[in-house]
């Protein structure tokens, strides 16, 4: 019986859709080999998953945490700054690779992340370039999860944000 049921009819209450696809979007999160913050994205159309990502380095080519150094962090650059000195190709980037057009086409990408060093949530939004890469990929909208555990969303038109 899952760890919820307590009785017959005694269930935790369900999470909202936003909750369960970023808990899983957390879940894909923890296959990242960044050293840095992992996240995880999953495509939703539908109500149905058609793609997930992670943050990792390309296909083929070696993973920071196989490598034991972050060339970001050697360099002393801060989190959020100079993408292209990473290795890695991000969770939203991948999950979309991953997905093909036809499948992200109206779609919602969830996204969660958290810091390796802590293990503790971070506040997930996707970079400038992600951003243009979803737009690209007709995804209408991104619900992120923030570090203390709610939840907001955009639209990557640039409309502005709303309350996921």
């Amino acid at each position: 019986m899952p760890e919820y049921c307590t009785g017959v009819m005694a269930l935790k209450p369900r999470p909202s859709k936003n909750d369960y696809y970023l808990n899983i979007a957390l879940d894909v999160a923890s296959r990242g080999t960044c050293l840095r913050r992992n996240y995880g994205a999953v495509i939703v159309k539908n109500d149905a998953i058609v793609s997930t990502g992670y943050t990792g380095a390309p296909r083929g080519l070696p993973n920071c945490c196989d490598l034991g150094f972050c060339d970001r962090e050697e360099k002393g650059v801060p989190s959020g700054e100079r993408y292209e000195l990473c290795r890695s190709v991000h969770a939203e980037m991948n999950a979309i690779i991953n997905a093909g057009r036809g499948k992200t086409l109206n779609a919602i990408l969830y996204l969660s992340g958290y810091d390796v060093q802590t293990g503790k949530l971070i506040d997930a939004e996707p970079c400038f370039l992600c951003k243009r890469i979803i737009l690209n990929a007709g995804i209408y909208k991104v619900i992120c999860r923030n570090a203390d555990g709610s939840s907001w969303g955009i639209i990557p038109e640039g409309h502005p944000t709303y309350d996921a």
